[in-house]
């Protein structure tokens, strides 16, 4: 008899360091235990799927909220006490002396274990994001309808 595997939905609206690391940590281990794990990468999430360095926008406000709000793994800073981007160094180098896995390993993990990272197409759109400037391992970007199929299926999701 057909097992149907488990499933798990994340919706990551933050683009914050240590949201991301808890989202990239729970889809890790959701996946590493066998569930098939969809993130649905929505407004500000969309930094976390971002390539590094890369400015967006087309129009005058694209491009301004491209510069305000570059997207990258190594630009992110936490949600709380950044300080102007003092609050992210100093969180990076806390994790590397306690041993924790760094932001991009964390991501790259969730790829490697078949962690599926869909894009918000409308999120896109109104931030004049373009799939070029998205890491290689992304879906195509998705509407709500999609992600609202794979949450229906999930036994679990998490809004984070």
């Amino acid at each position: 008899m057909f097992e149907k595997k488990e499933k798990l939905t994340l919706v990551v609206l933050s683009g914050d360091l240590d949201k991301v690391m808890a989202s990239y940590i729970i889809a890790s281990g959701a996946a590493a235990a066998g569930m098939e794990v969809v993130m649905f990468f929505t407004f500000w999430g969309l930094k976390a799927i971002q390539r590094d360095g890369v400015f967006t926008g087309k129009g005058l406000f694209g491009r301004m909220l491209g510069v305000m709000n570059r997207g990258g793994l190594n630009a992110i800073g936490p949600s709380r006490l950044n300080m102007g981007g003092m609050g992210r160094w100093m969180f990076k180098l806390m994790m590397k002396q306690k041993g924790v896995t760094q932001l991009p390993e964390l991501r790259q993990a969730a790829i490697d274990l078949g962690v599926k990272l869909m894009p918000c197409q409308m999120s896109m759109d109104v931030m004049e994001i373009n799939c070029d400037h998205l890491i290689a391992e992304t879906t195509e970007p998705v509407g709500v309808a999609t992600m609202l199929e794979h949450a229906k299926e999930s036994s679990i999701q998490f809004f984070i």
